[in-house]
């Protein structure tokens, strides 16, 4: 990485510098071939305009509704609202979605969340859906409760809708049109606010991704590695609670956070290094170059520079590819990381092009 590079990335900067191309391997057989009218032929133009459909079963759902459930997410969360409006006019808004972090007292993340807006019904109030990480959920049914007080407020999981993220074949048709054509019964289809290279975000009482036209079953593996690749951190592993700080895991990059709302927990900290303007570490995609035994690289291993010197630490990943929280001085010469058999394995670094350019 050039010296530019890491210089507009200190101010808060980030250009599209030797991003990885956006591909992912489908890993669907013909036997997971949902498409209409797919008859035996899986020609490479067929799959390059299908819908990859990956299954996210490590993510799960929390529904938070009653008359105050807006101004009490409000104090919780880094973003504003998600709100699609009243659904008993003529025509009735869709669900709207953002991405926030949940933090504690010191400012770090708790848990990262995709917020849903469900269109508000006169007899229920505000109705939001919270899709979080599912080894987290009781933890964060807790929080919610812990900071209800005497609010109207009900909280509880929300089993029977399935996470679905969905991607177009083509990269190119990302920000075009959806995968469904119109919405059916319970269905919820929104954009993943957190960039468009992540596609739709689809939750359904669906087992099988069926109900979307030209839909492939496609491996939750190459979800995640298609994930890393473009540095978009999501759950516990990636995101650790307690000990990730917000900022330096690239929220205000993936639209998550508000610097004109009211308070919340844990804003002082954020609010003071966003208008320092000064970011000394970030999370970036990585990529490990030679092989390694499976399991040899553990998170929070030291990254090292080529004298030796700390340069930050491997955070999570899959297979070879994953993300590493560095010092953005550390980063423009070879880097390096130990596996537990003391063996050395080099380590490359990119900045995804769907960065911004210029942000405070």
């Amino acid at each position: 990485m050039s010296k530019m590079a890491a210089a507009a990335l200190f101010r808060g900067a980030a250009p599209g510098y030797g991003g990885p191309a956006w591909r992912w391997r489908l890993r669907a057989v013909s036997r997971h071939c949902l498409c209409h009218g797919s008859g035996g032929g899986d020609s490479d133009r067929a799959d390059s305009g299908a819908w990859s459909c990956f299954r996210l079963g490590e993510r799960a759902l929390v529904r938070v509704r009653g008359p105050d459930s807006a101004l009490f997410l409000l104090g919780l969360l880094t973003n504003d609202l998600p709100l699609p409006g009243s659904a008993d006019r003529a025509a009735s808004p869709r669900a709207r979605a953002v991405y926030a972090h949940f933090l504690n007292v010191q400012g770090r993340t708790l848990y990262d969340v995709i917020l849903y807006g469900l269109p508000e019904h006169a007899d229920q109030g505000p109705i939001f859906l919270l899709e979080c990480d599912s080894s987290v959920l009781g933890a964060l049914q807790k929080h919610l409760v812990l900071h209800k007080i005497r609010r109207k407020v009900s909280v509880e999981p929300c089993p029977e809708l399935r996470v679905w993220a969905v991607l177009p074949g083509i990269p190119e048709e990302a920000g075009g049109a959806e995968p469904l054509p119109k919405h059916q019964g319970t269905t919820i289809l929104t954009r993943d606010p957190r960039t468009t290279c992540m596609g739709w975000r689809l939750l359904t009482q669906d087992e099988s991704p069926a109900l979307v036209p030209r839909g492939r079953l496609a491996d939750v593996w190459d979800y995640h590695r298609h994930r890393y690749q473009q540095g978009v951190p999501e759950g516990v592993h990636d995101l650790p609670p307690g000990v990730a700080l917000p900022l330096e895991s690239n929220l205000a990059f993936m639209n998550g956070i508000s610097f004109t709302k009211g308070c919340y927990v844990g804003q002082e900290l954020t609010a003071c290094t966003h208008h320092m303007g000064v970011i000394r570490k970030r999370l970036f995609p990585v990529q490990l170059l030679g092989s390694f035994p499976v399991g040899s690289i553990t998170p929070g291993t030291t990254v090292l520079t080529e004298s030796g010197q700390a340069a930050g630490k491997y955070r999570a990943g899959q297979g070879n590819v994953g993300l590493a929280l560095l010092y953005l001085e550390k980063i423009k010469g070879p880097l390096h990381i130990r596996t537990t058999g003391s063996g050395r394995v080099a380590l490359t670094t990119s900045v995804p092009d769907w960065w911004p350019t210029a942000t405070k």
